[in-house]
């Protein structure tokens, strides 16, 4: 398997172009998890998305 290079999700939003991610040269890169902060929380509104979604649906 190839080697992704990752994206900025943060420079990269709204450019035409994709910014590299500078990985631990950035605030937002979460070393333990060798990815960025934005992908965690993005990650972290979809469970809490699905779980009040389950919550809500009648059965």
């Amino acid at each position: 398997m190839a080697n992704k290079i990752p994206i900025c999700p943060l420079m990269s939003a709204g450019n035409e172009i994709n910014i590299v991610c500078a990985q631990e040269n950035c605030a937002w890169y979460m070393k333990n998890y060798k990815t960025c902060s934005m992908y965690l929380i993005a990650h972290n509104a979809v469970l809490d998305i699905k779980a009040k979604q389950e919550k809500n649906t009648p059965q």
